[in-house]
């Protein structure tokens, strides 16, 4: 194996020239810096990319840390972060939290050992506050996406989830509904709040009205056991004709279990969601969904992370992206009549 010390020798220069000119530090006139490359060439030489790490302090490796990759969502979300990324010279690693907080914390000490230089994260909720305090305290860059976490200060790329919680109370409204109950994900995490907020003030701007037993505060995440979601239907108002789902995960399910009952949508009841359900809907457009920007919420938050990482301090103020959704309206919402 070729070291620093053979190319020193054949180039008569020091070892400490050659590892600058690796590793581009110090000051080598151009006339060394291209001998000791040719050299380089001439014995073929491979930098050890570790040791070239430890001298840098930079891995060229950043972290995407989501809450679950079963979501069409994150999926584009991911592929936006990795073309990022590429872009600009760094790797890619993965991880995913599930929602659960061992998991992240877990994630976030594999981040600690491997020495990567910045995470994307979505953090699984309000509880993640010390996983991300410890990132600071290691000095590892990071940049929160789609959820806020009360008491962190950082670059965020967040959607308008508040105002995707309004359109589809009004699309639902506009369509002759009067009773509009939601299922949601838990409040811990800043999306579902504001999509409840969301709710909650635009039954009130349209004169509908607001019962508890009409909202379900549940997870995101994907279940096999649907058991909550049937006793919620159970305990729902009988006058209710149409449900909001706070994401796509939980939209699909809701739609199972009404199908195991033989009620069929939107014949017998009628759904709206956040989130698109990518494996379909080009194939069976059929959701009416609030579409968010998935692609740009990773590509978008990477470009923050890796000026971040760059410039530090010199990227100046904290930076917070809200990227404004789309109502895509589909067959999943039925226009009741005046009777409805």
């Amino acid at each position: 194996m070729v070291t620093i010390y053979d190319i020193a020798k054949k180039a008569n220069v020091s070892a400490m020239t050659v590892s600058r000119v690796i590793n581009n530090t110090g000051r080598i006139s151009e006339k060394t810096r291209a001998k000791v490359k040719r050299v380089m060439d001439e014995l073929g030489y491979v930098p050890n990319q570790m040791a070239r790490s430890l001298v840098l302090q930079q891995t060229h490796l950043l972290f995407l840390l989501i809450t679950d990759i079963t979501n069409p969502f994150y999926t584009t979300l991911a592929r936006g972060a990795e073309d990022a990324a590429q872009k600009h010279g760094f790797r890619l690693l993965f991880g995913n939290s599930d929602e659960k907080l061992a998991k992240e914390r877990d994630y976030i000490d594999t981040i600690l050992k491997t020495r990567a230089d910045g995470v994307l994260v979505a953090p699984a909720g309000d509880a993640s506050l010390p996983h991300l305090e410890a990132l600071r305290k290691h000095g590892v860059p990071f940049v929160l996406l789609d959820r806020e976490v009360p008491g962190v200060d950082s670059d965020i790329v967040l959607g308008d989830s508040k105002e995707g919680a309004h359109r589809l109370v009004k699309h639902l409204a506009d369509m002759g509904h009067r009773h509009i109950a939601l299922i949601n994900g838990s409040l811990t995490a800043s999306t579902a709040r504001y999509r409840l907020e969301g709710y909650r003030e635009a039954l009130k701007l349209y004169d509908l009205e607001y019962a508890e037993e009409n909202v379900l505060e549940t997870s995101f995440e994907p279940r096999n056991d649907l058991t909550e979601i049937e006793h919620w239907l159970d305990r729902l108002r009988p006058e209710v004709t149409a449900i909001i789902a706070g994401n796509n995960v939980l939209a699909v399910e809701v739609i199972r279990t009404l199908s195991a009952r033989g009620r069929r949508v939107p014949d017998d009841m009628s759904i709206a969601c956040f989130d698109e359900w990518a494996a379909y809907a080009e194939i069976d457009p059929f959701l009416t969904v609030i579409s968010q920007q998935a692609y740009q919420f990773g590509y978008l938050g990477m470009q923050l992370l890796i000026d971040r990482i760059r410039d530090g301090e010199a990227a100046g103020p904290w930076k917070k992206i809200v990227l404004p959704s789309q109502l895509i309206v589909r067959r999943s919402v039925r226009r009741l009549g005046a009777e409805g």
